[in-house]
């Protein structure tokens, strides 16, 4: 499957998360897809009993209200379908637990373009990412949703396994070309103490993206191969750069019993630092 059936889209009140909602619409409408706006409004936890509660449980969903009712404007300009959901409750747990109950095979979240925005989008997307079981396209700000260009990072884990099928298959159908890279993730000063180590983590980098460019060749998809030295997030975001990628494709570890957080640094610091879309894929 390269394609994506259901798509559900994180908003608030940010220019990060109504730019996200903007190209999710526009390619719900290139695959004819389903997609769902929520927002999510924190539940009160003061007493009940000193407030009016009405009052104060509609002052708490202003927010999530005002949020949707942008987004339905935006939808309505572009005459695409847009279903909305406004929840109560701590924002990753509600945006996990809705995309199992649909069934959404995406989520999408909007990064935002200052310090401020990235804190408060990246720790909610942190959240989602290591909790959910589903992909997450996370969405910097002004970049565009293309799939025309990928870069796969691989490092030979199941993770990687995971994000080098779906990269395939996204490859396959939308005609794209597709950059491999695999780093050492290991400092470039450190080489000159442990060149034995570095020399043994350039040959299983090598590997990696062997494996992933044999299983292209097989399916007719036009694939370059790279292997870096130094840091991974460097490395993977360096490329994309380099490639003018639209998309950058990397696996994160799934969901545990004890939900918690299970984002890889290298995950983290590549959304992070990313100008354009990177798709996490969980499984």
């Amino acid at each position: 499957m390269g394609k994506f059936r259901k798509i559900l889209v994180a908003v608030d009140d940010s220019e990060a998360s109504l730019h996200a909602l903007k190209e999710s619409l526009r390619l719900a409408q290139a695959e004819q897809s389903d997609i769902m706006a929520v927002a999510v409004s924190p539940p009160y936890e003061g007493d009940l009993r000193l407030v009016g509660v009405r009052d104060i449980k509609a002052l708490f969903r202003e927010p999530c209200e005002t949020a949707l009712t942008a987004a339905t404007k935006v939808a309505e300009a572009e005459n695409i379908p847009l279903r909305t959901a406004c929840l109560e409750g701590v924002p990753h747990e509600e945006i996990v637990d809705l995309a199992d109950a649909e069934d959404f095979d995406l989520i999408v979240m909007g990064i935002g373009g200052n310090s401020t925005e990235k804190f408060r989008l990246g720790s909610i997307t942190a959240r989602v990412i290591g909790y959910s079981q589903r992909d997450v396209l996370a969405v910097p700000a002004k970049s565009t949703i293309g799939w025309q260009n990928i870069v796969l990072a691989t490092d030979g884990s199941k993770y990687s396994e995971n994000a080098t099928d779906r990269a395939l298959n996204i490859a396959k159908a939308y005609g794209a070309e597709l950059n491999i890279v695999s780093a050492t993730d290991f400092a470039c000063e450190l080489y000159a103490h442990a060149p034995e180590v570095g020399e043994d983590l350039i040959k299983k980098a090598k590997e990696h993206v062997d494996v992933g460019k044999r299983q292209a060749d097989r399916m007719g998809i036009h694939t370059e191969c790279f292997v870096r030295e130094g840091f991974a997030f460097k490395a993977i975001i360096e490329l994309a750069k380099e490639k003018s990628a639209q998309m950058i494709v990397i696996g994160s570890h799934g969901k545990t019993g004890l939900r918690r957080l299970l984002m890889g640094s290298v995950v983290e610091k590549v959304i992070g630092h990313s100008y354009c879309p990177v798709l996490v894929v969980k499984g």
